[in-house]
């Protein structure tokens, strides 16, 4: 499963019904994910442009994709921004791929 980056802005009428009767967050949002094949690793409450990480599992773009778009028609969201994880090691992978193609690109300059 692909792992993603999730950052969730609120609006002030959200902040203002957490202010009145704080929620898990994990529990509002949990099902929705696995609903769609999906699952939390972790959420955080943060400070800045945004006021929730996170780190989700799906098994593929478009389902965390319909999770975002899922989780910001409730109204609350201001914004959501998703940002695909790789591990070290599927950095690694990906580089060595690259410098592959790299390398075939100036080889085939160099003999044109």
């Amino acid at each position: 499963m692909a792992k993603y980056l999730v950052q969730v802005g609120y609006t002030a009428e959200a902040w203002a019904l957490l202010g009145r009767g704080p929620q898990n967050v994990m529990e509002r949002v949990q099902s929705s994910a696995e609903a769609l094949g999906g699952s939390i690793e972790s959420l955080f409450f943060c400070f800045g442009d945004f006021d929730l990480l996170g780190v989700v599992e799906f098994p593929d773009p478009r389902g965390v994709a319909s999770w975002s778009m899922a989780v910001s028609s409730g109204g609350d969201v201001r914004a959501f921004k998703t940002t695909t994880l790789l591990s070290v090691e599927e950095g690694l992978q990906a580089l060595g791929r690259a410098s592959q193609v790299t390398r075939a690109q100036r080889a085939a300059t160099a003999s044109a």
